[in-house]
Parts: C-alpha cells; sequence; structure tokens
C-alpha cells in the first residue's frame, strides 16, 4: 500500500461539512481485497480491538486495505476522545487507487493519526507485526490536549457556535477571530478586543488596584509595598496581626505566602515573592475563605469558593500517598485543559506540612484536613465549590464597582471573607484583587454545584442580540462567467455602500484596491477577505482547485451563484473526469447556503438545475428565454425567477417585482451579448437575494463598464485603426463557444483570432478549440504560450492546428513563437472595419501591450 498524498480539507468540501483529512491509496491487487491475505483482519483486529466495523464495497463485494486505513484513523482518533464519526473511501477510475477521506478536529492530530494508521496497518500485513496502541494513544491523547483550546476559550468558542457566529483560531494559541470583515471581534483566553491595555496594567498592579479601589469606596486590606526582606518586616509590624506576602504583579498565586506572623515567615516569604517580581507587598490577612467572582460587563456572572489544595487522612496512608491518590483523579491534569489540576508536591508543600508538624512519610489520622498550599488556586491544585446563587446582592455590588474601576470588560474579583451572605463590611471582610483574563474552569466545571454558562455570557457581552458576526456573503462557481459574476455582484454591492471584498482570477480587491496578484480563487484568498477589518460583505470566485484541494473558506453562503456547467474545466485532473464529476464540486457552495440564503442557477443548464435540491435555503433561477420549463415551473409557484423579456432583464416574483433595461447595461452592448447577458442575469439575482433595492441595483448595472481596468481579459473591446479589437481570457470550448456567438452578432469585413492553448487539458479540448474557431474566423495567428504546463515543445500548437484540419471559413493560418509577438502579427494585418479577438495568456501584460500598440498611433 502505497499514500502519495495527503492534504488537509480545512473546511466544507466534496465529501461533507466537516474538516478532514484526504489521502491518495494506492493498493496492489492482493491489497485491493484483504480477505485474500492469509490472517490478516484477525491480526488487524487484535492489534487494534477497538477498531470499527469493516464494511464490503458495494460494486466488488471485497475490503480494500484503504479501507481498513480509513476506519483505523477515524477509530485511533475516537479512542484518544477526538469527536469525530465521518469517514469515507472512494474508488478512483484507476484501478487499485483510493480517496481516503477521514473527519478531524484538530489537523495535527488528524495528521498523527493517519500516520499512526499507516503503521497498524503495515504491522498487520505480518504474522509478527507489532504495533504499540497504548503508546499510539497517549501520543494523541498528548498532542489533543496540547493544540486544542482549553477549557477557557473552548466555552466561549462553544457558546459562540451555539449562536451560529463563526470563529478562527488565529494562532495555535488561544487567540481567536469570532465573525468576518468589519463584524469580526477577538479574543486571547478571556481577555476581548474590549480589554485595555491600561486596565489589564492596573490590575497587575496589586498596590495601584487597592488604591483606586479604595478610592471607589470598595474594601480593601491595607497593606503597601516594601523594599526588601527589613521593609517587609517592617511594614508587617506596622499592619499587626496576621499578613500576606505577595508579587505585586503576581498571578494565578505564584510567590503568595498567607498567615504569616513571626519575622522569619515573613522574610523568608519576601524571598520566595522577589523571586517572581521584584516588586513585593505586604498586607493585611483577612480571615475568612477565598472567593473568585466573575464579572462581565455590567453582570455577576458566577462565584466560587476556592479551597486551597489539599487530602483528608485516612489512618493508613501518607501524605505523599494520599495526594497520589487524589491526583489520580481523572478530572486532574498537569495543564489548564482539565477540569482540575494535579496537586504539586513541592518544596512548597513540604514547608507548609511542615508548619503543620507533618512531613511527607507522615499518617495523618482519619479525617484530618492536611493543607498543602496556602493559597486557593485551581493551578495549583486547589478546588471550587459554585455560591453564585448565595451572594448577597451589596457583595455582587461590590465585585461589580472593583471591575469597573480598573475597567475591565471580564474580571476576576478576588474576595476575602467568611460568607458571601452578608455584605462585606459587616463581616471585615474586602477585594484583595482584581485579575485580567481570569480563568474560567472553575465555574465551568467546580468541583462542587453546578456549572454557568460564562462562555454565553462573554459572547453576549460581545455581540448585541440577533447579530452573528456575518457579513454579506456570495460564492460564485461555474466553467464560464464566474469573474466577470463576480466583479458586477461585487460592484452592486459597492454602490449600495459597502467596503467589498473579492477574490477572483486576477487577484484579491478591498474596496476599488487590489491587495494581492494571480490567481486568488482559491479559499486561502478568501480567507484573507474574511479577516480584513474593513469588509462590510464579500464576492468570493470559487474555482474548482481550491474547493478539492482545500474546501470552502466559510461555513456558509448567503447566495451561491453556478453560471453553468461545462466541458473543458480542468477535466482528467485530480480525479474529476466528467462532466458529472465536475457538477458536484460546483455543487459545494450551493450545499452550503444559509437556511435563509439563495441559490442562483441557471435553469438552462441540466446540471446546475440538478443542484436545487442539494440547497438548505431558498432557489432562484435565471435563464434568457421565459417560456424555459425549469424557469416557467419555478415561476408558476410564485418563487423568484430571473428572465429576459424584449430588451430588459425581469425580477418575477408572484407577479413582476422590476425590470432593468438591457440598453442600460454597457456589458450586455444592448443586448447583443448573449453570454454577458446571462452574467448580468445571474448577478441582477445576487443582488436582488441580498435585499438590494431596485434603484442600486440599476444604477449598479448601468456603471460597471467592461473595460481593461475593470474587468481585465474579460471582452475588453478597444479599437485599433478602424478595426475591432476584441481582448479576452476565454480558455475552453464553452467559453469560445459563447465569443463565437457574440462576435457573430458583430460586423466586419475579416476575422481573425490569436490563440494559445493550455498545456494541461486534454487534447480533444484543445482541438475543439480550434475546430470552434475555424468556422467563423478567416485568419489564426498560432502563438505558444510561457508555460507549456508540461507538454513537449511545439505540442500544443499541433493539436491546435489538428482543431483546424477541414475548416470551413479559415483561409490562413501561421504559427508564432510568443504571445506579444503574435499580437503584433495579428494587429499589423487589421484594416478599417475588420475584427480581430485575440485570447490572452499572460492578462495583464497582454493588456499592456495591446494599450501601448494603440497608444503608438496617436
Amino acid at each position: 500500500m502505497e499514500v502519495s498524498r495527503i492534504r488537509a480539507l480545512r473546511g466544507p468540501n466534496l465529501w461533507s461539512r466537516h474538516t478532514a483529512i484526504e489521502a491518495i491509496v494506492s493498493c496492489t491487487e492482493s491489497e485491493r481485497d484483504i480477505d485474500s491475505i492469509p490472517g490478516y483482519e484477525p491480526r488487524l483486529r487484535n492489534l487494534f480491538p477497538e477498531m470499527g466495523f469493516l464494511e464490503t464495497d458495494g460494486h466488488q463485494g471485497s475490503i480494500s486495505m484503504a479501507q481498513a486505513l480509513e476506519l483505523a484513523a477515524l477509530g485511533l482518533q475516537a479512542c484518544a476522545g477526538c469527536p469525530v464519526t465521518f469517514s469515507r473511501t472512494a474508488a478512483t477510475l484507476e484501478k487499485g487507487v483510493y480517496q481516503v477521506v477521514v473527519e478531524y478536529t484538530e489537523e495535527k492530530v488528524g495528521r498523527l493519526a493517519f500516520e499512526l494508521a499507516m503503521e497498524l496497518i503495515s504491522a498487520a500485513a505480518t504474522e509478527d507485526g507489532v504495533f504499540d496502541l497504548a503508546g499510539a494513544l497517549a501520543r494523541l491523547q498528548e498532542l489533543d490536549e496540547d493544540v486544542r483550546l482549553g477549557p477557557s476559550t473552548g466555552s466561549i468558542v462553544q457558546a459562540a457556535v451555539a449562536r451560529g457566529i463563526p470563529y478562527r483560531r488565529l494562532t495555535e494559541g488561544s487567540l481567536v477571530q469570532f465573525g468576518w470583515g468589519s463584524k469580526q471581534r477577538r479574543i486571547q483566553a478571556a481577555e476581548t478586543d474590549l480589554t485595555s491595555a491600561v486596565a489589564e496594567a492596573i490590575a497587575q498592579d496589586k498596590e495601584l488596584t487597592k488604591t483606586l479601589l479604595r478610592a471607589a469606596g470598595v474594601p480593601v486590606p491595607l497593606g503597601r509595598s516594601v523594599n526588601d526582606a527589613e521593609d517587609a518586616w517592617l511594614a508587617a509590624r506596622e499592619i499587626g496581626g496576621l499578613v500576606v506576602v505577595k508579587p505585586r504583579d503576581g498571578n494565578q498565586g505564584k510567590g503568595v505566602a498567607v498567615k504569616l506572623r513571626t519575622k522569619e515567615e515573613v522574610q523568608a516569604a519576601f524571598k520566595v515573592a522577589y523571586e517572581i517580581s521584584d516588586d513585593v507587598m505586604v498586607e493585611r490577612y483577612l480571615p475568612g475563605h477565598d472567593y473568585r467572582f466573575l464579572v462581565i460587563g455590567d453582570k455577576l456572572v458566577a462565584a466560587a469558593r476556592r479551597e486551597p489544595p489539599l487530602v483528608i487522612g485516612d489512618g493508613k496512608l501518607t501524605i505523599r500517598q494520599l495526594v497520589e491518590k487524589v491526583n489520580a483523579d481523572p478530572r486532574r491534569g498537569t495543564g489548564h485543559a482539565t477540569s482540575l489540576t494535579k496537586i504539586r508536591f513541592d518544596e512548597i508543600a513540604i514547608a507548609t506540612l511542615e508548619k503543620q508538624g507533618f512531613s511527607a512519610e507522615s499518617v495523618p489520622p482519619k479525617g484530618k484536613r492536611v493543607i498543602l498550599r496556602n493559597n486557593a488556586n485551581l493551578s495549583t491544585g486547589g478546588t471550587a465549590t459554585d455560591v453564585t446563587d448565595d451572594v448577597h446582592p451589596e457583595v455582587a455590588e461590590r465585585a461589580i464597582a472593583a471591575a469597573k474601576n480598573i475597567g475591565l470588560d471580564i474580571c476576576g474579583v478576588d474576595v476575602v471573607c467568611e460568607n458571601v451572605l452578608e455584605p462585606l463590611e459587616a463581616q471585615s471582610g474586602g477585594i484583595v484583587e482584581c485579575n485580567a483574563a481570569p480563568g474560567l474552569r472553575m465555574h465551568l466545571q467546580p468541583s462542587y454545584g453546578k456549572g454557568r454558562p460564562v462562555g454565553e455570557a462573554i459572547i453576549a457581552n460581545m455581540f448585541k442580540p440577533g447579530e452573528d458576526g456575518r457579513i454579506p456573503v456570495v460564492a460564485v462557481a461555474g466553467t464560464n462567467g464566474k469573474t466577470t459574476t463576480v466583479r458586477l455582484t461585487a460592484h452592486l454591492l459597492g454602490v449600495a455602500g459597502n467596503t467589498v471584498g473579492m477574490t477572483n482570477s486576477d487577484g484579491v480587491y478591498v474596496g476599488k484596491r487590489r491587495i494581492d496578484t494571480g490567481d486568488c480563487s482559491g479559499p486561502r484568498s478568501a480567507r484573507n477577505i474574511l479577516l480584513h477589518p474593513d469588509v462590510d460583505a464579500a464576492v468570493f470566485e470559487t474555482a474548482r482547485g481550491g474547493v478539492l484541494r482545500e474546501g470552502l473558506a466559510f461555513d456558509r453562503c448567503d447566495v451561491a451563484v453556478v453560471t453553468n456547467i461545462g466541458m473543458g474545466d480542468h477535466l482528467g485532473l485530480s480525479y474529476i473526469s466528467t462532466v458529472e464529476d465536475l457538477a458536484v464540486v460546483k455543487r459545494v457552495i450551493v450545499q452550503n447556503v444559509a437556511p435563509h440564503g439563495t441559490a442562483v442557477l441557471n435553469a438552462a443548464d441540466p446540471m446546475v438545475v440538478k443542484m436545487a435540491g442539494a440547497c438548505p435555503g431558498s432557489v432562484m433561477f435565471f435563464a434568457v428565454d421565459p417560456a424555459n420549463h425549469v424557469l416557467a415551473t419555478h415561476r408558476a409557484q410564485g418563487r423568484r425567477v430571473v428572465f429576459v423579456d424584449g430588451g430588459d432583464i425581469v425580477a418575477f416574483e408572484g407577479g413582476e417585482k422590476f425590470r432593468v433595461s438591457l440598453a442600460g447595461i454597457p456589458i450586455t452592448r444592448n443586448g447583443t451579448i448573449s453570454f454577458q447577458i446571462e452574467n448580468a442575469m445571474a448577478s441582477l439575482a445576487a443582488g436582488w437575494a441580498l435585499g438590494l433595492d431596485v434603484e442600486t441595483i440599476r444604477k449598479g448595472m448601468a456603471t460597471f463598464v467592461n473595460d481593461a481596468a475593470t474587468a481585465p481579459g474579460r471582452f475588453n473591446v478597444f479599437d485599433y485603426k478602424g478595426a475591432t479589437l476584441i481582448a479576452d481570457y476565454g480558455h475552453n470550448p464553452d467559453a469560445i463557444l459563447a465569443l463565437v456567438q457574440a462576435i457573430e452578432s458583430m460586423p466586419a469585413k475579416r476575422r481573425s483570432v490569436v490563440i494559445s492553448g493550455a498545456g494541461d487539458r486534454r487534447d480533444e479540448d484543445i482541438r475543439e478549440q480550434t475546430r470552434i474557431l475555424g468556422k467563423v474566423f478567416d485568419d489564426v495567428v498560432l502563438y505558444q504560450d510561457e508555460c507549456q504546463r508540461g507538454r513537449a515543445d511545439g505540442e500544443v500548437l499541433a493539436l491546435l492546428r489538428q482543431g483546424l484540419e477541414g475548416a470551413p471559413r479559415t483561409r490562413d493560418v501561421c504559427e508564432i513563437r510568443g504571445e506579444f509577438l503574435a499580437i503584433d502579427t495579428a494587429l499589423g494585418k487589421l484594416d478599417n472595419g475588420d475584427l480581430c479577438l485575440i485570447l490572452i495568456d499572460q492578462v495583464e501584460e497582454a493588456l499592456e501591450h495591446i494599450a501601448k500598440r494603440i497608444a503608438e498611433l496617436g
């Protein structure tokens, strides 16, 4: 078995809406049916007993090794605790070659699972093969814990997903974007983009925090900063009674020592705190319990009583053994990914035991509570009990006031008091700290009591009711007309006052500025648009290659436009061999229309019409012919349709809604260019589906100019010495046929064409291009473009000549090496009244060359 390619599908894709690993797997003849390998399946199941049920291929009635690989990769992830359910193996047209698809939730984990599954499959191929299942699962679990979001950030993401808000991790850490474009918001752990750096700095400065809170009438313990160990003891004497020593800008309880009375204790605690920060505080110790209040916005959302890490004696086990027993709780881990953290049995724990007259090997009496640390942070092994419902209103008001005075939108307020049932002032309690980016674990999964929906509260504070952080997204697919439809739809949205992000085969645009060049019709460019903070609406050209390579850049779109499905659109690549296969790929955007969204489909194309049944939202058909049976049926049912009536494009839903004159749509050249009429209908339908008003649509249609600057390489028309010059990027038989039909309606004394062919097309597609052109054009200039894409020198030119054999019209054919020389050759033969079609390859360079030649005429 050989795996020749592994890639990650990071969005909705050909196979499912799940993120997935896709691999190309080649099996030998015996590997196509594992039953032909003696003892293979029993050995496989012996190595991995939890592997799922292997189903036979419906066509062959056999189980291939590729299917075993699929199930192993899925099963290993599932056994490691990853929430995955989808997988599939599909046979290609190549004998023994399969596409294996396995869902993942974390890409790195999915890739590792695939590698381990390959090791497992190989091990089962030999009688003495060995596979360390426990080790494999441990590696997967460790990696998953390392890369997946922790419980705090994860809870916020889950709350966003529940509200339909899209999200994207911006780093492997906890920096996450919610929403798209101008509606986006960002968090890092439990900090949001509303959290100011100033407020965070104040919260880290314990003494400044106390000063501000005291000024606001919030009870805080007395204390001050100290310079050295002697000053620490002096401050302790000034305060009197028990004191706390802690770093001024510490966190997670690091370096905090409490209930100190003697000089030795205070000075030793100073040294520990000084290792954390060179600025140390001494303050009054407040008697009572340690509470953490979580304030979000102007609300107290949760409260928990925290207990320090401790064990309870049973009269049999040593303290060390009791700690090991507590740490065996599956809820306890070493980081922040679990609801509880393992108790640290370190020097601080030993020192804390000594103060209580114990050592690590002491056996405490039954029922004796043995404290292992004086602070109650969960990060050091403490526990939490939810007390949210018990908090006195005045205590809640003090916590909210503290957060407001610091300026934090999300604040962890640390309170020490005997209980939360009565005001702090009545029991000599106080607020000891305010924390930015507070941990949420104790509120999500407290050790005792019920969890609180803190993730939902954070999202509610970031997004108003009804907001989902989304901007309008239009996806356009098809064989021809995609780029023009994208550009015109984006123009309509721009006329409506939006800053529009657009991707197409020419580049990436934000408003009128191009921010990237080249073919940018894939998901990477679309994701960049969704990241851009200025973008109010997005229109994406969605090419076949990007969908196959990586899936979609978005989870769902508001409008999906499919212009047509034609021959020659890279058929034969990536196992897309027929137009039916191609239609399945193009259908992906339709399958991922939002429930409230619309699929705009070409009613004149049977392949496109079939996609209607896959749309979760509504469907709008368009066709030039109002009598088209699909469109007419849809219209009779009172649904939205767009068609041509006389000299107008008509929008119809249960009755005529509005008309737009073709004479007012420049790209149609007064309704004479049929394929541009279809592009205009598709764009009008997309604008209508998005709720644009009629006047905006009319104005947008009238002001969209199809010149080299606005739509480069899309039927750009020039005048050259009285001849009509047309430059177009048509590059497949269907596009060329549409161009020919348009040109036949244009008067000309003599017609000439300049053409090359892409080497990555099928032979028959290259020949078909010139076969079509030979029926209409008098002169043909063939040229070999810059990149032959795997073809031998002159091979494409030979195929183009074969297509011209027996051409009824063509009289003169010449071959030129180089695109610009070919253009010059054609221009040199033009007379007044002639027409020349130049099928350009290097779009920008060729248009610049043509403009230069025109300028030279003066």
